[in-house]
């Protein structure tokens, strides 16, 4: 699984919330178009474009 935190909610206020660490989910069209495929406050996955992300890294426990 990977992650990222959000750093930009620009036109996604109510979607994306600034420092929030979020699922992303492979999408290789998406990749192709500079977006990612991430599950949203709504908890549905939707395309939203890359510099709203940092990707992160989680260990396990």
């Amino acid at each position: 699984m990977e992650f990222v935190v959000c750093i930009n909610n620009q036109d996604y206020s109510a979607s994306l919330e600034v420092r929030k660490i979020y699922q992303v989910l492979p999408d290789s069209q998406a990749d192709a178009h500079q977006m990612i495929r991430v599950i949203n406050e709504s908890g549905e996955d939707y395309l939203y474009p890359n510099s709203y992300f940092m990707f992160v890294g989680i260990c396990k426990i």
